[in-house]
């Protein structure tokens, strides 16, 4: 994956990790919907990915290929610890 779309990717996880407030504040709002602990990783994962394409294109000019978005999941997994203990 390139190292400047790493970068942004790692400062999403740290930018949801420091957020924590205002991921809790709308998964409170909106908790009746779904299990809150599910929501919650519904809403980080959605920005992650977001994140991963939006940055592709605009860092890379193009849409991510396939190896990238491979190299996405695993980087998403080896983060999977940080990610279950938000909340």
């Amino acid at each position: 994956m390139d190292e400047v779309l790493l970068k942004k990717i790692q400062q999403k996880i740290h930018d949801s990790i420091s957020n924590q407030d205002d991921i809790k504040e709308l998964i409170k709002s909106l908790s009746s919907i779904d299990n809150s602990q599910s929501f919650a990783l519904g809403i980080i994962v959605g920005r992650l990915y977001n994140t991963f394409f939006y940055q592709s294109k605009r860092i890379l000019n193009r849409e991510p290929t396939k190896q990238e978005f491979d190299d996405f999941l695993k980087f998403i997994e080896s983060k999977k610890f940080d990610l279950e203990h938000l909340w």
